[in-house]
């Protein structure tokens, strides 16, 4: 069982009310059993929601609101999910503050990336999960199909 980020299969979960419907992971995923989960609105935080960033161990939105409680409180619902499930890897939205597998935004609001993960993907990680993301699995399914 594969645990997937949302937004990747074209849920509108994301902050913007949007989604990031990846034609690749879902080409990958078609013969294979998958849940998904969105770490964020498992935490309770709508969509469209202020967009969030890490910065300092606090996960902060755009207006100043500290919301890592409800970060954690997803991130701790998306591996109970996972496990229930019995996932042994995820497919996750790089560069997300829940989901950032190899990189997150700085904090800074101004499209910086740094190298950090998101702490949906650090719990699931932990769980021994694991983890890759949108672009790595684009990079294997285009060297097979």
């Amino acid at each position: 069982m594969i645990v997937v980020s949302a937004c990747l299969l074209g849920k509108n979960c994301k902050y913007n009310g949007g989604n990031n419907r990846n034609e690749a992971v879902l080409a990958y995923l078609a013969d294979k059993e998958y849940c998904f989960i969105c770490p964020e609105t498992l935490g309770g935080l709508p969509s469209p929601r202020p967009p969030a960033e890490q910065k300092d161990g606090l996960v902060i939105d755009k207006e100043g609101q500290d919301v890592t409680e409800a970060f954690y409180q997803g991130a701790k619902k998306a591996l109970q999910i996972a496990q229930n499930k019995n996932a042994t890897s995820a497919i996750l939205k790089e560069r997300s503050p829940s989901c950032g597998v190899h990189f997150i935004y700085d904090g800074s609001f101004q499209k910086k990336v740094i190298p950090g993960m998101g702490i949906c993907a650090q719990m699931l990680k932990e769980a021994g999960i694991e983890l890759r993301n949108e672009e790595e699995i684009a990079a294997i399914y285009n060297k097979k199909g």
